[in-house]
């Protein structure tokens, strides 16, 4: 019996789709999307390398294991059989694909999504270099022998024109030029490199968004052979209904900082709480780069310019950090996470000054403590460690937290216009109906069962240990603070006034 297609699903039958970083948190999702709402498609092709010896048909029987293809295996399970896996990295030439696996790619492939990156904002920028720039034009080389593709969707980022007081969706100039980079890196040994890296970023904050705005210009200059297009999602975080409420795989970004704040190791970090937060669900990004193709297929005259699209949520529904922070601390406290460092009562300031004082206090001395504890115990020493890659990964986050961000996104919004009923609820781009606080209690939910793998069924345990957290947490803070007046006091001679006091009296009484 025939299926009813809507437009969108109608657009996607029998097309063949290749994917670039498929096993990365938007690849898996995109992947899935593709495959249980897209049914009538031809093929999926991904490539991926191997990694910790295991070959890519491991990798992938290993992904189709994890929870969000479960109702693909209860629903459509004859989908999983479209998925063709190929060995490819994207920091080989030709993607690592030769032979038949080249050829089948470029004689079937329709669309591609192009979402290989390095997402390492602190990573240096050789590598970013060779995985957001040369990455790119790599995939953009394979897509020039494809004998049948429609659209080469690139991911970039919102953030990438950090220079921008507004960013509109449009590819902005910069005086670096992507091949000078390239040839740059390739000559020039690391350590020189490293050296200059941060003249060379200026404006940027760090090697992810420089690498991904030169990308962006590398991929303009196709434009005018190729059906390419831009995406950039604003901060992708925890799906908020598909495949899973608050799936996530990583510690990126937010769901990082409310993970470590509901542990207790994240004591304090630098935001200004009243500028808006610029976070996309990352199912509502998806089904975003999933209309772009369809949505460009409805143009009867080709643009002059590149299509560019910010992904990003509704003007009205961009809550504050400081809503985030605080409904994340109550939620953390009601749906604590299993064996925490200490009790979940950290803040947020705009002041380094006392950032610094309340890292150290509560952060780095903790952690020292612990490590001594273990190395006279003969354990395993790992809080130093954890510690430095906290302080350097808020250290990154900060720029995006300090700032006040003006995305238009005139394009995106468009697309929505124009969708059928249908696909706007199989396609959920539009967020106006999600309740915000629950949003933040499965996304909390999420990063407990998905990343830190604690089930919930053992909330129960982790309330108690919460409430001995509190009380430990309440008789340290009595004690520091009672030492610490003690000081004081001591300092400024009131004890030995007051001693005395005692003394004169008491003497008085004697007589």
């Amino acid at each position: 019996m025939p299926v009813d297609l809507s437009p969108v699903q109608e657009y996607y039958k029998d097309k063949t789709i290749f994917i670039t970083g498929a096993s990365g948190f938007m690849g898996k999702v995109l992947l899935e999307k593709l495959l249980y709402s897209c049914h009538s498609l031809k093929e999926v092709i991904i490539i991926c390398r191997p990694k910790r010896g295991k070959a890519p048909e491991t990798r992938l029987e290993e992904m189709f294991k994890l929870p969000i293809f479960q109702r693909i295996k209860d629903e459509r399970p004859e989908m999983l059989k479209k998925v063709t896996i190929y060995q490819g990295d994207v920091t080989f030439d030709q993607l690592g694909l030769s032979g038949e696996s080249l050829k089948h790619v470029t004689e079937n492939t329709n669309i591609v999504f192009h979402l290989a990156a390095t997402l390492k904002l602190e990573g240096n920028l050789r590598d970013a270099i060779d995985m957001n720039l040369l990455g790119t034009r790599r995939a953009l080389n394979v897509a020039k022998e494809m004998k049948q593709l429609e659209a080469f969707i690139h991911l970039s980022t919102a953030f990438c024109n950090c220079d921008q007081e507004v960013m509109y969706e449009k590819v902005y100039e910069f005086p670096h030029k992507p091949e000078d980079l390239i040839r740059l890196a390739e000559w020039m040994d690391v350590k020189t490199l490293d050296t200059i890296t941060p003249e060379l970023l200026k404006p940027h904050p760090n090697t992810y968004t420089y690498s991904k705005r030169l990308a962006e210009l590398l991929v303009r200059d196709h434009y005018e052979s190729m059906p390419v297009i831009i995406a950039r999602p604003s901060i992708v975080t925890p799906a908020v209904a598909e495949p899973l409420p608050g799936w996530v795989d990583n510690m990126n970004g937010p769901t990082g900082v409310l993970i470590g704040a509901g542990k207790g190791v994240i004591r304090s970090m630098i935001c200004n709480g009243e500028l808006k937060s610029e976070v996309i669900p990352v199912d509502i990004a998806i089904n975003g780069l999933i209309l772009l193709p369809y949505h460009n297929s409805l143009t009867e005259k080709r643009s002059l310019h590149i299509p560019v699209y910010n992904l990003t949520v509704d003007d009205a529904k961009k809550r504050t950090w400081k809503w985030i922070m605080d409904v994340g601390r109550d939620l953390g406290i009601k749906y604590p996470f299993e064996v925490g460092l200490w009790y979940p009562d950290g803040n947020m300031t705009s002041s380094k000054f006392y950032h610094v004082i309340c890292t150290i206090l509560f952060m780095w001395l903790p952690a020292y403590l612990i490590d001594f504890l273990l190395f006279v115990f003969g354990q395993r020493r790992f809080m130093i460690r954890v510690q430095t890659k906290i302080a350097v990964g808020l250290e990154v986050l900060q720029f995006f937290t300090t700032r006040s961000w003006d995305f238009k996104s005139t394009h995106f919004e468009q697309i929505y216009k124009d969708l059928s009923d249908t696909d706007r609820k199989i396609f959920k781009i539009n967020t106006n109906d999600v309740d915000d606080h629950e949003y933040m209690k499965i996304s909390i939910l999420g990063g407990r069962q998905y990343v830190m793998k604690e089930p919930l069924t053992s909330l129960p345990k982790a309330r108690i240990q919460l409430r001995f957290m509190y009380v430990l947490d309440r008789i340290c803070k009595s004690l520091i603070i009672s030492a610490l007046l003690y000081w004081a006091l001591q300092k400024l001679g009131i004890i030995n006034w007051v001693s005395n006091g005692y003394q004169f009296r008491k003497s008085a009484f004697s007589y």
